[in-house]
Formats: C-alpha cells, structure tokens, sequence
C-alpha cells in the first residue's frame, strides 16, 4: 500500500472514531436530559447532530494535520499513537467542551464535568483504537520487509560491511531497502557483494533525487572525518533522515541512542527543526499577520509609493531573483530604492556611502520600510516572516566557498526579518555575509516560535528607531 493509502485509512479511521464519540455524547446528553426532567426524550437525527457529524470530525482532522499525525506516517509508532492522541484529545475536546457544550442548559454542574469526560474518554479510546490497528499493520509490513525506505550509504568500509551483515541477520527488517552504496576515498568499495556501487560520495545529490532516497547511512573512516562535513553540506537541501554508523568511542561516550530493542547501533541526526504543529502554526501567523498587515498599512504603502515614484525616475516596485526553500527561485518584491539600472555592470553589494541609492531608499532602508511588500511574498508561500534572508545564486556561490553549511538554510522559508538581518542589517561584502550566516545557522538549530517572538519584537525596534543598517 502506498503512503496516500496509509493516510487515507487513518483519515478514515480519525473520521469514525469522531463521530462515534460525538454519537455516544448525544446520548448520554438525552439520558442526562431524561434524568434531570422526568420525561423520556427521543433519539433521532436532528439539525444540530447531523451537522456536528460533519463539522467536528473535520474539526479533528484539522488539528490532527496541523499535528504532524498524517506526516511521515510509515514511520510511527504506536507509543507515539499514545502520546499524541491524549495530548490532542485534551486540547480538542476543551476546545469543543468550551465553543459547543458549555452554554446548555443543564440542572447540575457537575453535569458538565459527566459530559466533558464522557466525550474525552471516548474519543480517546476510539481514537487510539483505529490508530493502533493502522499502525500495528504498517510496522508488521516493515518488519517483514514488504514495505522500507530506500537507503544508500556512504562508505563502502569494513563498518559499513559489518552493518549491512547485521542488518540482514535481523528477524525483524528495520525497514532499510538498500539501493546502493557510495564510496568516499576510492578505496572503501568492500559492500560491491552486497549492493551496486553508485558512484563517490560528491554524486550524492544526483543519486538522492534519481533513485528517491529516504536514507543515507554514512560510514567514515578515522581518516576520512575531514569529509563528513562537504557530505552534510551536500545532504542540506535534501529532505532525508541520515544516520551515521558509530565507532567504539561514540557507544561508549553515550552517543548512541536506541529506541528499538531489535535495531541496529546508529546515531541518528537530528533533521526536525521544530515540531510539526509548530511549523503550522508558525505558518498560520505568517499568513495571519501578513494579512493584518497589508491591510492596515494600506495608507503608508500609498504614501511610499507615492514618495518612490516622485523621488527619481522609475517603477515604484523593485523584482529581484532569490532562491528560497529547497533551493527553488522566487521572485522578491520590494519598494524600489535604488536609481534604475543601479547594476548594469553585474551583481554589486550596496554600502552605507552607496551612490546608486536614492535620498529616499537610505530613509527606506534605514526603517526597513524597503521590506514592506514582501507581505506578498510571504501570503504566495515564498516566504515567511522570520527566516534566513533569501540571497541570489550569485552570492550563494561565492558564500559556499567560505562555508558549505550554507545550503543548510534552504530546508525553511526565508523571511522578512532574521536574526542575522537584526545583527548586521544589510551586508556590504561576502565577508559580511558569512559572518551574518553563522546566526541564520544558530536560528536553523533552535527554530522555536518563542525565538520568531524575539526576532519580529527587535526588528519593530530596529522600525521604529529607524537604525538599520
């Protein structure tokens, strides 16, 4: 089956399980009714049942989705089905306790307490009933090496031989279906019994998006450590879970870590930047506060624009190409502050005593003003309104030569306002550039909504003192 199958059957299941509990309530609301009145009320399907029938499993799927609970769904398992059913039960059945139920009239409070329970119990229940079988299936189907995620690994060592060895001496299949292996010095090619030599290790990307990779195991030589750096550079833009096979040092040293009783040794690193529900939320604001935005300051964007087109000849609206999330091209927008054909002699970084900007770009620049319609930018999915800021190829390039980390940027939107960009203002060399790219990589490691918080309150700072650089 495949994963559009697997999410359609939890979809199923989640839809069910809704409207069964929200069933179950509503008679136990008739019996309460029955109880507090006297008067035997009849069961039958009503307005308001048949609509919360539709509305609040759809209510759950919603929130399931913003969860992260239809993403990676061939990799869950059943105590993460514990955890996230009751944490989301919780939160959605309080939501709807506190919108759907808490206005009826009712003879006693603890009432409310009876229904508020009966509701949570069992959606939980059903919730995780549905869940469980799906997922039970899913990981018996791995475990019996029907369904996997095809791996390459990077080294052809003795280490990595002796994984490989392991791994198929397993009774229950971790799930690696093994494409190929890459080799790192040329020398390391003692897996070509096992599995097709794909090329070296600089083919990685290439060989990621031909063959659909989900898995790269890297195996290093204590010589070969020098390369783990230019091979995770090559794995940023790539959306893949990457392990590495540990020496003696890293069991001992505690590195390893193991969740499955019948896996293998592997250090797993970390490719989830935020939580699922945080990147949804995360995005709802963007989208929510973009809006907001756009639409109050409707009258200062007639008044810069007017300001732009009398200042010097030329559109009011300046279109630059910027590569943003996985690598892709978009189209940034901002209010023109430079005199046209400001590079006509190729690329060129702006400074503090630029002559190519206007009067009116450096009081633009200094208020960030410049930035306001990329608003747009983030309402198309271009960008977000916290992120690393979007460069053009031409100075990636250059960047990369300094550090190869940099492609690591890509994995998220890139954003109005960054930690970098609230450092060090607009960068007047590559030099600078790459100092400003050591925090948006310090952003990428401890991406939380609180730190977009501190981000967006310093750059209003930076707005309102008008101390940009």
């Amino acid at each position: 089956m495949s994963r559009k199958g697997i999410v359609i059957l939890y979809l199923i299941g989640d839809w069910l399980a809704a409207g069964l509990s929200w069933l179950l309530l509503y008679w136990v609301r008739k019996e309460l009714e029955f109880e507090s009145y006297g008067m035997e009320m009849e069961f039958h399907f009503e307005r308001n049942l048949l609509l919360g029938l539709v509305l609040v499993p759809l209510f759950w799927i919603v929130l399931y989705a913003a969860w992260g609970m239809y993403s990676n769904v061939m990799r869950r398992h059943r105590l993460r089905d514990v955890g996230q059913v009751a944490g989301t039960s919780i939160i959605g059945n309080l939501i709807l306790f506190f919108v759907l139920l808490l206005d009826d009239q009712l003879p006693n409070f603890s009432y409310y307490y009876y229904t508020l329970g009966t509701l949570l119990v069992a959606h939980f229940v059903l919730t995780l009933f549905f869940k469980t079988c799906i997922t039970t299936r899913t990981v018996h189907q791995i475990q019996r090496g029907k369904w996997g995620f095809p791996t390459v690994i990077v080294g052809g060592n003795a280490r990595a031989l002796q994984l490989v060895e392991e791994i198929q001496a397993l009774k229950k299949s971790p799930g690696f279906h093994f494409v190929g292996f890459l080799k790192i010095n040329g020398q390391d090619d003692l897996l070509q019994t096992y599995m097709t030599q794909l090329g070296k290790y600089p083919e990685l990307s290439m060989i990621i998006e031909k063959h659909a990779i989900e898995e790269v195991i890297i195996s290093l030589e204590s010589g070969d450590h020098k390369e783990l750096e230019r091979i995770l550079a090559l794995l940023g833009n790539h959306n893949v879970h990457v392990s590495i096979i540990p020496d003696t040092f890293d069991i001992v040293s505690g590195t390893v870590k193991m969740t499955s009783v019948f896996g293998v040794p592997l250090i797993r690193l970390k490719t989830d930047l935020m939580p699922t529900w945080q990147f949804s939320l995360k995005r709802f604001f963007d989208v929510l506060l973009s809006v907001m935005a756009l639409l109050v300051l409707l009258p200062v964007f007639f008044v810069l624009a007017l300001v732009v087109k009398l200042s010097s000849q030329g559109p009011i609206f300046f279109f630059q190409e910027r590569v943003g999330k996985g690598g892709k091209a978009f189209q940034i927008v901002k209010f023109r502050s430079m005199y046209v054909n400001a590079e006509q002699h190729g690329p060129q970084l702006s400074s503090a005593s630029d002559n190519r900007i206007t009067p009116v770009g450096k009081f633009l620049r200094k208020t960030r003003f410049d930035e306001f319609p990329q608003f747009w930018n983030v309402l198309r999915g271009d960008m977000s309104l916290v992120g690393p800021r979007p460069e053009r190829q031409f100075y990636i390039d250059q960047i990369s030569q300094h550090n190869p980390h940099y492609h690591k940027l890509h994995r998220i939107r890139p954003g109005i306002t960054s930690w970098g960009q609230v450092k060090y203002g607009y960068a007047e060399n590559v030099e600078q550039m790459v100092q400003r790219l050591k925090y948006d990589l310090l952003y990428l490691e401890n991406m939380s909504l609180a730190m977009d918080i501190k981000i967006l309150f310093y750059t209003i700072v930076i707005v309102l003192k008008g101390s940009g650089k």
